[in-house]
């Protein structure tokens, strides 16, 4: 079964080797630059081979909604034939310093219809996006402030590591909640001593009692 995720890696490790034999080129990435130019459609698909980058938007309103998160041997945007409006609203930014192998669409395209592996993974990568975007609107907009917490903290511990590398700026920005409604919950994990905080940090260490707060559909 599919769990939904807000961080991508790994998803196409296994055509690393393959990908390095098809044109490309190999573009660098400081931490804070952005992979693409605001207001620009998304015509360059990336393998990440190091670093971290993060997809989010601006909103008119000055409020930041962070969408995904997306690591080493992913691919990021993923392969499609068509530009879609909305991709000129949206931002990608290295969290990181990066380095990527960059196709153009075209090139991928080639790729896509010559490997059949490499396009049952790309579908496979695009139910996994969907499942994500399908869990939020379905079931996080009738969650407390807590449960969503808990169940961004069990999704997040569950793709990567006990130990998230997130600031609660940006956990407030996925989930949509103020600050003041994160601290709180936060702090409530930490009473039951379910997590610990540091700085950009959360350590899980209790993953049953954080399950026991999650909504089933996460679990």
């Amino acid at each position: 079964m599919l769990t939904p995720r807000y961080w991508f890696a790994h998803d196409f490790s296994q055509f690393y080797e393959y990908f390095l034999t098809q044109p490309h080129c190999v573009k660098n990435f400081r931490k804070g630059e952005l992979l693409w130019k605001p207001a620009q459609a998304h015509g360059k698909i990336h393998y990440i081979v190091s670093g971290v980058e993060m997809h989010y938007a601006d909103h008119e309103s000055g409020r930041r909604k962070i969408i995904s998160f997306h690591g080493e041997g992913t691919i990021f945007p993923a392969y499609s034939l068509n530009d879609y409006k909305i991709e000129l609203s949206l931002v990608t930014e290295a969290l990181t310093d990066m380095q990527v192998l960059e196709f153009t669409r075209p090139q991928f395209k080639a790729m896509f219809e010559s490997d059949s592996a490499l396009r049952e993974q790309v579908i496979n990568w695009y139910s996994m996006y969907v499942n994500r975007f399908l869990f939020e609107t379905i079931h996080q907009g009738y969650n407390s402030s807590l449960v969503k917490i808990s169940n961004m903290l069990y999704l997040l511990s569950s793709n990567q590591a006990e130990t998230i590398e997130m600031t609660q700026n940006e956990l407030a920005e996925i989930l949509g909640l103020s600050r003041v409604q994160l601290t709180r919950g936060l702090a409530a994990l930490r009473e039951r001593k379910i997590i610990t905080t540091q700085r950009g940090r959360i350590s899980v260490i209790d993953m049953p009692a954080l399950a026991s707060l999650c909504s089933s559909e996460t679990l």
